[in-house]
């Protein structure tokens, strides 16, 4: 977790907003995109959202401010990366439609995350593109299979919207208020904990993607023993 962690940093201290932007446009819209760390960079940067603010806006203001009007600012520039890249999946699905499900693996693109996002739109059909939001994989993947199926557009799009700010909004809040909360009564930092904090974000957000996978492999093993036994 060591480089994980350190590239999360770098991000906020070099890359700064842009990066961030580019990263959740990324994971949000690219297929490319599926192993970027979005949630933990969220939670991240909830954390350094003070330092995010005074790079992009070179303004100079308390650190210990609980929120302003700058703060507000980045989380919607945040939103917007989220909602665009979900459009760009979708259009990029609309218009190369099932084909993709004939594609070969490569680096880039693994077919098996195609047919898993499928399965969960089936599953949750409109409601895909706002849950997905907060599963790894599954949220790359979502749009570009509600562009291939023709999910209706103004459907979409109000999920997307719903989706990308509960997702951004809940967890750099979650991080900003939580630091400021710990600093305040206990006196430590979390800035000093993030490979503790990154592991557990990692779990709580695949979780529920592996133990889907692990009972549905479980399920096609019993069933051919079922046809058997009739």
């Amino acid at each position: 977790m060591g480089i994980y962690q350190q590239f999360i940093e770098w991000v906020i201290y070099h890359g700064g907003l842009y990066a961030m932007i580019l990263i959740i446009f990324a994971e949000t819209g690219l297929f490319a995109g599926f192993f970027l760390p979005g949630d933990s960079l969220l939670f991240t940067a909830g954390i350094y959202i003070h330092e995010l603010a005074s790079n992009f806006f070179n303004a100079h203001y308390d650190a210990l401010v609980f929120f302003n009007f700058h703060y507000g600012l980045i989380l919607l520039f945040v939103i917007v990366a989220s909602f665009t890249g979900n459009v760009a999946g979708y259009w990029f699905g609309n218009k190369t439609g099932p084909v993709m499900f004939k594609w070969k693996d490569g680096f880039l693109f693994k077919k098996k995350y195609l047919f898993r996002a499928n399965e969960f739109y089936q599953h949750y059909g409109n409601g895909t593109i706002f849950f997905a939001k907060f599963l790894p994989i599954i949220r790359t993947f979502a749009p570009l299979v509600a562009g291939i199926v023709k999910m209706p557009k103004k459907n979409f799009i109000l999920y997307n919207i719903l989706g990308s700010i509960c997702w951004v909004t809940l967890l750099m809040l979650s991080g900003h208020f939580l630091q400021s909360w710990i600093e305040k009564k206990y006196g430590f930092s979390l800035k000093d904990h993030l490979g503790l904090i990154t592991i557990i974000i990692v779990l709580i957000t695949t979780l529920p993607v592996l133990y889907k996978l692990i009972f549905r492999k479980k399920e096609e093993k019993l069933k051919p023993a079922t046809k058997q036994a009739k």
